[in-house]
């Protein structure tokens, strides 16, 4: 008699409407895993710092180029240039302040004496090498080149007389009398953009961008 009781509990504990939970137990590991503690590794820690960078300094540049080209064609030069300032956009202070950064341009040969750094010549090549550091133990430094690749650039940057017209020139210099940045061509160097990074927004950076994804499947 105990057996039989004991056949009809087991039988009864498989039955498959008693197991349904378990089909989303994949979903469920993949949420588990993404909330544990990871350690991160310094390696790791550097490769975010160029993840971060490159994503952050992407956006200014795609909003730049963006952002010229409808000011250009509502009102040239005047109209534009005080857009020249990427680093200042609402969207990228935005991103910047998510991944603890600060994001800046530099050059040698600057149009607002603000933004001139001294800048190795091994550090600025066309192919856009990073240079990725660690100067403090809770900051890291990005750096990328600055190449003229878009041709709306040297409407502000080209040759004066060919790419720049005079009257347009005429206005940049009463506004940056110090300007150096005029006379680049295409595939030029101008500078380089800069980014500082806080410890905490790098390792957030780099658990968002590992974390696992759930795609959920058909049944």
């Amino acid at each position: 008699m105990r057996s039989g009781v004991v056949l009809l509990l087991a039988s009864a504990a498989c039955r498959p409407d008693q197991v349904e939970h378990l089909k989303d137990s994949k979903r469920i590991g993949i949420e588990t895993a993404n909330w544990e503690v990871k350690r991160i590794m310094p390696a790791d820690l550097l490769r975010a710092t160029r993840w971060a960078g490159d994503s952050l300094t992407a956006t200014a540049d795609t909003l730049l180029r963006r952002t010229l080209a409808r000011e250009l064609a509502a009102g040239g030069v005047a109209r534009a240039a005080p857009f020249c300032k990427p680093e200042q956009y609402r969207l990228v202070d935005s991103l910047a302040k998510v991944m603890q950064a600060a994001a800046r341009r530099v050059s040698t040969r600057p149009r607002n004496p603000a933004n001139q750094a001294a800048l190795p010549a091994a550090e600025l090549t066309p192919d856009t090498m990073r240079t990725i550091r660690r100067p403090q133990q809770d900051l890291f430094a990005y750096q990328r080149p600055i190449v003229l690749n878009n041709a709306l650039c040297l409407r502000c940057h080209g040759e004066v007389g060919k790419d720049i017209a005079a009257a347009d020139y005429a206005l940049l210099q009463k506004q940056y009398p110090q300007d150096q940045a005029s006379g680049y061509r295409l595939g030029q160097v101008m500078g380089a953009w800069q980014v500082g990074l806080r410890r905490p927004g790098v390792a957030e950076f780099w658990t968002m961008k590992t974390r696992k994804k759930w795609k959920p499947h058909k049944f």
